[in-house]
């Protein structure tokens, strides 16, 4: 969605509070692909500070289906997206070089604000570490791929890391008899 900061960075300064729809359907970054299962309005006030300074506040609630890091099961992970920014409005070739240096280009365009593109940031600065389906996944076997939550698999792992084998040979030497 694309909001129209022109009233906002005209003379009059007119803020800006509406209530636009999220139009995301999907989040890619890097090879991932998460579905958005669900999503609310984004309202959002865009207010002129001083200098061609703008402070946009937003709320939105999305729900995304992200695969959990031990056992691979899809597991929906709520953002509750409150934000607040301090944007540089471009109107000359001085304010782009300033929103290149703060990285807001991807974003703001000119006299437009690009809502969806705004949320991808907020998205990414608030995304899990770790995503787990419970504290108590097992995760796959690293032999087969079985979910191990699901039930146990038949692989024996009888391989030892070769790097351990000199202090397995430390203690094959000291046993006592």
């Amino acid at each position: 969605m694309i909001l129209d900061l022109s009233g906002v960075l005209s003379e009059q300064h007119t803020p800006v509070d509406d209530t636009v729809s999220c139009s995301m359907e999907q989040f890619t970054v890097g090879d991932g692909v998460y579905p958005v299962l669900s999503k609310s309005d984004v309202h959002i006030t865009v207010e002129y500070v001083k200098d061609g300074k703008l402070k946009v506040n937003g709320t939105c609630e999305l729900v995304l289906e992200i695969p959990c890091d031990r056992c691979l099961k899809a597991v929906p992970v709520k953002f509750d997206l409150d934000f607040e920014r301090e944007v540089v409005g471009r109107t000359s070739e001085a304010d782009s070089d300033k929103a290149d240096e703060l990285d807001e280009n991807n974003y703001i365009d000119g006299y437009h604000l690009d809502v969806d593109g705004l949320l991808y940031n907020e998205i990414l600065v608030g995304w899990p570490m770790k995503v787990l389906c419970s504290e108590s996944c097992k995760g796959i076997c690293n032999v087969c791929g079985q979910n191990l939550n699901e039930g146990a698999c038949s692989c024996e792992d009888t391989r030892l890391d070769p790097r351990m084998s000199v202090i397995r040979d430390v203690f094959k030497n000291f046993k006592e008899v």
